[in-house]
């Protein structure tokens, strides 16, 4: 099978999980990289093995180069992704999929008609513990989904991370930072949203670092950091997310799914692996389900091997743009419902991915 050829925009902190899948992939090849710091860009084509460290622009002229994986920050995200399609790439990139709606439309609209692929993170749903709660799903395990329960909950990036500050603009907050991990694991869990309802509010109008490297330093905060909300899927199934970086602790599951006939616990949907529980109505306590599927590691980059299968298959490709398009939709539901007091229905939907075979070849995914 020919390799799929690819180039990194975006040589950031989270980019050697994505240089190191163009070496664990026999599909996938990482020919160039770029970033706006040329010594950053050179550093990684050293590191990693890149044949080519460059501009944006070479990047996106190179004829050979069929994929673009965009790490940009998110507010670059969209500009970006219409300048691959109309380079004639195909194009995948970090989360959220745009900042704006309006963005994430026109994205969508451009592929379609230059007959391109775009895809999205979060890809940890690919992973094993996910695709364990799929097939368990799938198979019944617990009869039909009829409710689930979210919980992204914390005190905040202030703390720990190298450069908070962005964190609490417009675009990220922790419904649109965090939130794409968990409605994404959702759709591909139970299936698109026809409604939701949110109450969001921004508890403190300023944070302040306490990392070291800029202890004391104050943030503006630009959106809302407590967001609870509902979601009414399109099969019927009730669900609650709540998404806070105010909360100074918590007991709570990252995520259940309620069956007719038994409850699954599914692991945090920022992860790749378990652990997965089941209590089925004839049990008298939750048992640990052994994991289906592999790639139970931090194994960043699926998304993109999978989109490289599809492009050389002609298979539809499942961490795809139009399940991204539907997670910003209803992020921005959240927040819209809040402010206008009333429920908001968003306009797109999309098909549940298609599972994974538990069968997958070592260093592949199907054909």
């Amino acid at each position: 099978m020919r390799k799929v050829k690819a180039g990194i925009i975006g040589c950031g902190i989270i980019s050697p999980i994505y240089f190191e899948a163009g070496k664990k992939f026999d599909i996938l090849d990482i020919v160039a990289c770029a970033d706006l710091d040329m010594d950053r860009a050179r550093a990684r084509a050293a590191e990693f093995g890149v044949p080519k460290a460059c501009t944006a622009d070479e990047l996106l002229a190179d004829p050979e180069i069929e994929i673009v994986i965009n790490l940009t920050i998110p507010a670059a995200h969209a500009e970006l992704h219409l300048r691959a399609l109309e380079a004639g790439k195909h194009t995948y990139g970090e989360k959220p999929l745009a900042i704006r709606m309006e963005d994430g439309q026109r994205i969508l609209e451009l592929a379609k008609r230059k007959n391109l692929l775009v895809g999205s993170a979060p890809d940890t749903f690919l992973g094993g513990g996910i695709q364990t709660c799929r097939k368990l799903i799938d198979d019944g395990w617990i009869g039909k989904p009829v409710a689930a329960t979210a919980f992204m909950m914390g005190s905040g990036p202030e703390s720990w991370h190298a450069n908070p500050g962005f964190l609490y603009q417009v675009g990220a907050g922790p419904m649109f930072d965090m939130g794409p991990y968990y409605l994404t694991a959702l759709i591909n869990l139970i299936g698109p949203v026809r409604r939701v309802a949110g109450s969001a509010q921004m508890t403190y109008p300023e944070r302040t670092i306490t990392n070291d490297i800029d202890y004391g330093k104050k943030i503006p905060v630009e959106v809302p950091t407590h967001i609870a909300g509902t979601l009414d899927f399109a099969n019927g199934a009730v669900g609650t997310l709540i998404t806070s970086v105010d909360i100074q602790g918590t007991q709570l599951p990252h995520m259940e799914i309620y069956g007719s006939t038994g409850t699954l616990v599914v692991p945090d949907p920022n992860t790749f692996g378990g652990p997965v529980l089941v209590k089925r109505h004839d049990q008298s306590a939750f048992a640990e389900i052994p994991l289906t599927h592999g790639f139970a590691d931090n194994s960043r980059g699926l998304g993109i091997v999978d989109m490289a299968y599809a492009i050389v298959n002609g298979r539809p490709h499942r961490a795809n743009g139009e399940m991204a398009y539907h997670a910003l939709e209803l992020m921005h539901g959240f927040h819209l419902s809040s402010e206008q007091g009333v429920y908001y229905e968003p306009k797109s939907t999309c098909e549940r991915p298609a599972a994974l075979p538990s069968d997958l070849p070592r260093n592949g995914l199907d054909g």
